[in-house]
């Protein structure tokens, strides 16, 4: 089949669907690509490079005309109109605030999958373009704001004196707000966060931030925080206002799909600010804004001097690489809709990610899909049938000890019966063995990793030891250095394995 990349026809937007790079990866899962004329101009993306790619360059009637187009956002009436009967068209739709939409396009008899409605399930965070284009959105939402603040982020000591760093305050730390958290800290900032789900503080910990504590928690099952009651709002509203206060810049992330971005900083809270401040409204839009005084795609200054930035297009401003992932996210998508890489995507309404997408197939109305659960909280155990033999569901008590004991009687043997100057390393052993697993169990998760560096250098000094006692007349030394040489190497051999399993993760693909 052949997939038409159409040039954007929304003034303003720099971003085409699919780069030189996603083109070649979607002709290796068999389909043909059509690109209009100039459509990746805007974003550095010439026709010429498509071309090599193995593309086709077409004309506007034909890009819109193909077998599956893929665009940015739903077109308008009339690049609608080109797109034939019986198509797929994938875009960024909104559908839960667009009924219209979903008529026009049932009416039409085309199957339409809504690019912003990805599941938040583990498997689907690879073809969700909102956390792609959040991602962007979030790092450049600090170089607007760094571009409008008075003073560098780093603070500095020199001849003429100190120069504090800038403080800046997130609010919201799904994938936006952790991308600007980890790119306000990489400029030299004392960043801040909060965010009403309590389990995002190690994240903000990990990237060098301090997490501020509100008055309220949630749990979601959705993926996005829930609405606030009135007296909870109000709560977190002065929480907000207090720390803005003590920040320079703030940069406020929150959105929701089809409904408007709930309010975070007030007027008042604006009016408490000090001159000089920056305000970056990420949730601003035609449907709201988190800041009161935000203009939507406007920049200015208030009266006692703090600017608010209310841009809509964070993600144009970078457009190649904005680009990049958008394409990457739909060679994602037809990866998992096109097992056998024949050309011919299977869009099956039994897979939840693509239940998720689904508007219309094939002039249907598929929306809105059934609810994904997506917390991670764990399921409470199942009982045991009322039938089961008690003893057949608890093992007996001393089976669980046993052990224990064992293990307790084979130490005490082993001190009694051992040399008297070995005393003082059975001291230093136990000493040892108490001290790691209190600062073992006290690190976080976040460490583990690099934790397991430093066990992998401890297990080095035991092969060392083990190597100069594996010599020694009495044959019971012997071969315990010869087992001891064998765990230690595993530890050692294993952390380097796992170590560079993890790196390849992060290893960008050839395809």
């Amino acid at each position: 089949m052949r997939i038409g990349i159409p040039k954007e026809p929304f003034e303003g937007q720099t971003l085409v669907a699919a780069s030189p790079d996603t083109v070649a990866k979607l002709i290796k899962l068999g389909y043909e690509i059509a690109v209009e004329e100039g459509a990746g101009a805007r974003a550095g993306y010439f026709d010429d490079q498509y071309l090599a790619a193995g593309a086709e360059i077409v004309g506007k009637e034909e890009a819109w005309g193909s077998d599956i187009v893929t665009c940015l956002d739903t077109p308008p009436a009339e690049e609608l109109s080109l797109v034939k009967k019986g198509a797929t068209l994938l875009a960024r739709m909104n559908p839960g605030a667009s009924p219209e939409l979903i008529g026009r396009l049932a009416v039409k008899n085309v199957t339409a999958l809504a690019l912003d409605m990805v599941p938040r399930l583990s498997r689907a965070q690879s073809l969700d373009v909102r956390s792609s284009m959040m991602n962007v959105a979030g790092n450049r939402a600090v170089i607007e704001a760094a571009n409008r603040f008075g003073r560098l982020f780093a603070g500095q000591v020199t001849a003429a004196g100190k120069v504090p760093p800038a403080k800046v305050y997130v609010i919201g730390v799904g994938v936006a707000g952790l991308a600007a958290i980890g790119a306000a800290g990489s400029m030299g900032a004392e960043v801040s966060a909060t965010d009403v789900r309590a389990e995002v503080a190690d994240q903000v910990e990990s990237l060098g931030g301090t997490f501020v504590e509100i008055p309220v928690r949630q749990e979601s099952s959705d993926g996005y925080a829930k609405e606030l009651a009135e007296e909870q709002q109000k709560a977190v509203l002065e929480v907000y206002k207090e720390q803005a206060a003590k920040s320079d810049i703030v940069i406020t992330t929150a959105q929701v799909p089809g409904r408007p971005a709930p309010l975070l900083l007030t007027a008042q809270a604006v009016a408490g600010m000090r001159p000089g401040s920056v305000i970056v409204d990420m949730g601003a839009s035609g449907l709201g804004s988190n800041c009161e005084l935000t203009r939507p795609g406007e920049a200015y200054t208030t009266e006692n001097g703090v600017t608010i930035i209310g841009y809509g297009d964070l993600p144009s401003r970078l457009p190649g690489q904005s680009s990049q992932l958008f394409g990457q996210n739909v060679v994602n998508l037809f990866k998992l809709a096109t097992p056998k890489k024949d050309g011919v995507p299977i869009w099956d309404a039994e897979d939840e990610v693509i239940r998720g997408m689904l508007v219309t197939v094939e002039g249907k109305v598929m929306w809105p899909p059934p609810p994904a659960k997506v917390s991670a909280a764990q399921q409470p155990a199942q009982a045991a049938p009322a039938d089961e033999a008690p003893e057949a569901a608890e093992a007996p008590a001393w089976k669980k000890w046993w052990w224990k004991v064992a293990l307790g009687v084979l130490g005490v043997a082993l001190v009694l019966t051992a040399p008297t100057e070995m005393a003082g390393h059975f001291i230093v052993f136990e000493l040892a063995v108490v001290v790691g697993f209190y600062v073992i169990t006290s690190v976080t998760h976040t460490l583990h990793t690099p934790l397991m560096s430093v066990t992998n250098a401890i297990s080095g000094i035991i092969v060392v030891g083990a190597i100069l006692l594996a010599g020694s007349s009495n044959p019971i030394v012997a071969a315990l250095s010869f087992v001891a040489m064998v765990i230690a190497s595993i530890n050692v051999f294993g952390g380097f394995l796992i170590t560079n399993r993890m790196l390849k993760m992060f290893e960008r693909s050839s395809e």
